[in-house]
C-alpha cells in the first residue's frame, strides 16, 4: 500500500501532534476513572452542542497551530483533495462501513459471552429515544456530531497524524492514529472496535489519498446511530 505523497520525516511536527492527542487520550480515561457519568438525555440538551462546538474548534486552532507553525502545506498535510477516481473512493467507503458494521456485530457478541458488557451505552451520546418537545436541541446535536465532530477528528487523526506518521511507514501511520483515535474517546469495552475504527478509516485515507472519503464514512456511522436511537431504540 502506498501514496503519491512522501514527504519527509518531521519530528518536531509529529511530537506535537503526538502530545495533543496523548493529553485528549489522558483526559478521556481521566474522566472515566473519576466516575463521572454522562448526563442522560445528552442529546437534547443546548448545552451539549455549544460545548462540543467549542472544544471541536479549539481541537482545530490547534491541529492547524502544529502545521502552520511547522510551515506544513495545509492542503497536502490535511489530505484536503478529491480522490483519483469518486466511484471507486465510494465503493471502498461502502466497503469500509461493511466490515466496521461486521466487526462491530461479532465484537457484541463476544462481549455478551461475559454477561452484560457492552459498548452501546458506554459513551452515553446517544438518546433512549425520541422527544418532539426537545427536537431543536436535537437537531444542533446531529450536526454537531455528524459533522463538525468527524471533520475535526479526520484531520486530526486521518489528516495530520497520517501525514506526519507516513514517512516512518504506511501501516504504523494507520495503525497508530486509529489506536490513539480509539483510546482519545475514553472508552474501555468500546476502545477496541473504535480502534478498529480508526484503522479501517486510515486505510480509506491511504487508499484514495484524500480525507473526504473516511469524513464520509465517519459521518455516515455517527447519523445512523443517532437516528435508530431515536427510531429503534
Amino acid at each position: 500500500m502506498s501514496s503519491p505523497e512522501a514527504p519527509e520525516r518531521r519530528v518536531g511536527p509529529l511530537i506535537a501532534w503526538l502530545v495533543f492527542v496523548g493529553i485528549l487520550v489522558l483526559l478521556g480515561y481521566a474522566a472515566r476513572l473519576s466516575g463521572t457519568e454522562t448526563p442522560d438525555n445528552l442529546a437534547y440538551k443546548w448545552s451539549s452542542s455549544l460545548a462540543a462546538v467549542i472544544q471541536y474548534w479549539l481541537f482545530l486552532v490547534v491541529i492547524v497551530a502544529i502545521a502552520l507553525v511547522a510551515k506544513l502545506e495545509l492542503r497536502q498535510t490535511f489530505a484536503l483533495r478529491r480522490p483519483a477516481s469518486w466511484p471507486r473512493a465510494l465503493g471502498l467507503t461502502v466497503l469500509g462501513l461493511v466490515v466496521i458494521y461486521l466487526a462491530s456485530f461479532a465484537y457484541e457478541r463476544v462481549l455478551s459471552l461475559f454477561g452484560d458488557w457492552s459498548t452501546t451505552d458506554e459513551q452515553g451520546l446517544v438518546p433512549d429515544g425520541w422527544d418532539s418537545s426537545r427536537a431543536a436541541p436535537f437537531v444542533a446535536f446531529f450536526l454537531v456530531v455528524t459533522l463538525l465532530a468527524p471533520a475535526v477528528e479526520e484531520l486530526t487523526y486521518r489528516g495530520l497524524g497520517i501525514s506526519l506518521l507516513q514517512p516512518w511507514g504506511v501501516w504504523l501511520a494507520i495503525l497508530t492514529t486509529g489506536v490513539l483515535f480509539g483510546a482519545a474517546h475514553g472508552l474501555v469495552y468500546g476502545l477496541p472496535i473504535l480502534a478498529f475504527f480508526g484503522i479501517v478509516v486510515g486505510w480509506l485515507r491511504v487508499r484514495t489519498n484524500s480525507i473526504y472519503p473516511g469524513f464520509a464514512l465517519h459521518a455516515t456511522f455517527n447519523a445512523i446511530a443517532l437516528i435508530a436511537s431515536v427510531t429503534v431504540g
